[in-house]
This record gives C-alpha cells, structure tokens and sequence, in this order.
C-alpha cells in the first residue's frame, strides 16, 4: 500500500453550496488556480447539471487547470454524469464522481428502493461514467450509517463495475474516530477485490470530529481525503485540508505518510477563500486563525524566545505566514512591484503589473507608505474586477458630519452610457447606495448584509466591505477595497451588480435555448 495520501479538495462543488451566496465563474476560478498552486491532487469543481452557471464554472475549471485532476458530481443518474461528461471533456484528465445513498433510512426514506435496486443503479451508474473517462469515484453516501454488510456488498460491486477510488463518507458527522477507523478495517478484511480502488472518506463535522475521522481513516487505509479549505460546507462543515495535511506533515515520523500539498501556500489559499466566500475565519482556527501562532502568556512567550518549539510545534512560515513588512512608495516603480509580487509567491500570469501598478501609486499617494499586506490586498481586489464590467464607478462625492444631512453624488459607466444621481440617506453610504438605486431605477436589488473590516494595520489602514445582496430570489456576494469607507462600499455594491448583470445574461441564454428546443 502506498504512503502517499491524496487530497480531494471540494471547497467548490460542498463548500460553495453552503455560502450565502454563490461565487460568479471567475471567483471559482481564481480559487481553482489557488487549489493548483497548493498541490491538491483532484479538485472537485462542482455539480454540472444543477444549473447552466455550474456547468460553465466547471468547464472553464477544467479548461484552464493543468496539474490537478479536475472533477465533477453527479447523482446516479444518467443525465447527470452526462453534463459531467461534456463539461469536463475540455480538459487533460478528469473525474467523474457519482453516489448514491446506502444507509437504511436513506435507502427507504428517501430513494424508497430496495437495497438490491440500489446496487444496480450504483453499477449502472459507474459503467455508464467508463464510457466518458477511466478515472470514476463512486460514494456509498451516508456510508457511516450503513449496515456494514450491505456496505462491503455495495463496494465490491462498484470495484468490479469499475469504480477506481470508493469513497466512504461520514455524510451526518455522526461517527467517532474508533468507529469510523474500524468501518475502514472491516472493508479492508471483508472486501475480497478492494486492492484496485483506492478508498476514500469524506468526513463532515457536526460532532466536530471531521478531522479526526479522516485521520483514523487514514490510519486504517484510505488513502485520499475529502477536505475544504478552511473546513467551509454543509452545516457544520467538512475536514478541513490545512489541518489535516499539517497533521500528516507535522507527524510524518510517526504516521510514515505524506501529501502533495506546498504547506507554504496554505495561509494565502485560506485567505482568498474567506474573502471569496464572505466566510471569516475564526481567530482560535487551528493553523490558519489570526492566534495560531500568538502567544500572550508570559511564560510562553519566555519560552518561544529562548526555542521557538518551546510553544510552537511547526513555524509561521511553513504555512506561509509572511512576516516580512518590506514597505514600498510612490517613488517605487513597476520592477520592484513585480519583484515583491513574486517574491511573495505571485507569478506574471496572476495579475495584471499595470493594473495593479496604477493602483498601488493611488494607494501610495494616500498613504504614504505601502506594505505587503497591502500590495497583496491590491492584488486581491484587482482580481474581483471584471474585465468587462457592465457596471463601473466614474465618480464619487459623498458628505456627512454634525448636524449635516448625509449625501452623496454618484456617477456611474452603464454600458455605454454614464448617468449622475444624488441622494440622501442615513448615512454617507446609505445616500450613495439610494443614489446608485435611482441610477438603476430602483431594481429588485436589496442589501441584506454589509460587513466593515480592515485590510492591514493603523489608521490608514484599507477598508474592506463585504456586501451580500438579494436579487430575484438569489443571494450575490460582492467585495470593495478602498482607503476610504464609502468608495469600498459603493465598489463592493457595483461588484454585486456586475455580478447579476452575468446572471441575467446566462439566464436569458438559457430560456432563448429552450425557446429554440421548444421550436
């Protein structure tokens, strides 16, 4: 049995259902590629046939992905391995993931199937994924719960239909380590074909055991984990990649196994996807919270600065914590940009240096002095950019103080028009998003959540706002960066609204193909 531990990341197919709201293609993007550069070995990149957005996110995915096997779900069903089949058949190699439910309660509550059906809708299932691709996982879903008779029964026979990776997920989070551990065992034992699969688990947290599961499993076998970044997911979410990779890395000498993933991207990976995603990520988070590697008692510090392993079982920088503040100015020029940039782990093709470059200048004219921090945080918001934006921002002014009514003028680039409003509000914000609604003629778009946080350290520090929006029964996530409060906000506003522009262009795609079919 090998050593090496694959990472099957889902971040985009059961992380990005759980958000509030869903992430444009170009975001999904931007995580793909951040997924690849952590050494994830297959990314499942969503559900085709749950919607035409889906199906476009996971074919540019698979396009433009190159060192990681790119995956999509589906139900066993065959129109569902369908759209896998055709979305994915862009790229080099792919995945195709298909499951179906094994436990008593899910057999007969909710397929309403004999278990002796279900086995051949598994076999039919993954015969008919061999026809797109030789590389097909098949999931015995709530496998936790499942009679371990009828488990063994179900594995061998989607071995022999020809499944090449079985995976085992703990769908409810309802298992404990010993038990899980032994389910993994009993397969090992019982399973007379189990040598040409590769097993897997997928382990979700709603006891807050995820992570431990997984590595019992891995202890027992399997040999591919099913992780989210940041442990993002359904409910309580799934085992979380930076933790169970640090674990596999941090005791390598005991365990004796190892993973592909580059730890030194993890701390970066784990930013975007909590900008992204709206989802922040609590301070006492094992590896990646803001207090992994803080320590405020006196003894401890004492001891970090007599030996740092006093404390600190592996070090900032192997998880990619940077603690460099090299500071840049106004005076500094495009080389040296593109020098921090790459010294920071960034290549050419990740960003536009002009763009970019014009940006830092405004922000260097601000403040005087620019740091890491905010170069990355630059770079971020650069990439939330469309390059084509339906919707952008010309001009601002925006008043407010004692006794004074709050107001504010915005002038906003709609397509090829430009059109001027000023409004009241509440606030300065609040009269800035009134006047871009008279801009819009008050379209069904309503703010429900508005968060302030601030990128970097100090007064001057950018502000980040994170807007979530409801637009004809949908939820929209937008960003906007600024030194100022009201600019950041009006951008991540008219981030939301280039968003719906997209939606209602695939929207209208979709009906005029169907007006097409019905001809």
């Amino acid at each position: 049995m090998t050593n090496q531990v694959k990472i099957f990341d889902t971040t985009l197919r059961d992380g990005e259902q759980a958000l509030p709201a869903s992430l444009s293609a170009k975001e999904k993007l931007q995580i793909a590629l951040a997924l690849e550069r952590l050494g994830v070995d297959i990314i499942e990149a969503g559900f085709p046939v749950s919607s035409p957005g889906d199906f476009k996110s996971v074919q540019l995915i698979a396009r433009e992905i190159k060192n990681a096997t790119v995956c999509g779900l589906a139900r066993a069903v065959k129109a569902d391995i369908d759209a896998c089949g055709q979305a994915l058949s862009v790229a080099d190699h792919f995945r195709i993931h298909t499951f179906i439910a094994t436990s008593e309660i899910h057999v007969g509550a909710k397929l309403r199937k004999s278990q002796d059906e279900v086995v051949e809708m598994a076999v039919a299932a993954v015969k008919h994924a061999r026809q797109y691709t030789d590389d097909v996982e098949f999931s015995c879903e709530d496998a936790g719960r499942t009679h371990i008779d009828y488990l063994c029964k179900m594995v061998e026979a989607a071995i022999n239909a020809g499944a090449t990776t079985v995976n085992i997920p703990d769908t409810v989070g309802y298992t404990t380590p010993t038990e899980f551990g032994g389910i993994i065992t009993n397969l090992y034992n019982r399973v007379p074909n189990i040598d040409k699969a590769t097993i897997s688990v997928h382990c979700h947290n709603d006891l807050g055991l995820a992570v431990a599961n997984s590595l019992a499993a891995v202890e027992a076998g399997a040999r591919q984990v099913e992780c989210t970044l940041n442990g993002i997911g359904e409910r309580a979410g799934n085992c979380s990649l930076e933790e169970i990779a640090m674990i596999l890395q941090t005791r390598q000498a005991m365990l004796g196994l190892s993973t592909n993933i580059n730890s030194t991207e993890i701390s970066r990976s784990s930013k975007l996807v909590s900008q992204l995603c709206n989802m922040p990520v609590q301070a006492n988070k094992a590896i990646v919270g803001a207090n992994a590697f803080s320590h405020s008692s006196g003894i401890h510090q004492d001891g970090v600065l007599k030996a740092q392993n006093t404390y600190e079982i592996m070090t900032p920088e192997s998880v990619g914590i940077n603690k460099n503040n090299l500071n840049l100015t106004s005076r500094s020029g495009r080389h040296v940009i593109k020098h921090r940039l790459t010294e920071l782990g960034y290549k050419t093709e990740d960003y536009d240096l002009e763009a970019i470059y014009k940006s830092f200048l405004q922000l260097a004219d601000t403040k005087g002095t620019v740091y890491d921090y905010d170069l990355e945080a630059l770079l971020f918001f650069d990439q939330q950019k469309h390059e084509e934006a339906y919707y952008k921002l010309t001009y601002l002014q925006a008043n407010s103080g004692h006794e004074i009514i709050p107001s504010a003028t915005v002038r906003l680039q709609v397509g090829e028009a430009e059109v001027t409003r000023t409004a009241i509000g509440n606030g300065p914000v609040d009269a800035a998003y009134e006047a871009i609604m008279q801009i819009l003629g008050h379209q069904d778009v309503n703010v429900v959540d508005f968060k302030l946080d601030s990128k970097g350290e100090g007064a001057d520090a950018l502000a980040q706002v994170s807007v979530i929006a409801q637009y004809r029964g949908r939820r929209f996530h937008g960003l906007g960066l600024a030194t100022d409060i009201v600019e950041a906000g009006v951008n991540a506003l008219i981030f939301v609204l280039n968003n719906t522009h997209i939606a209602d262009q695939i929207d209208q795609q979709k009906n005029q193909q169907e007006r097409v079919a019905g001809v």
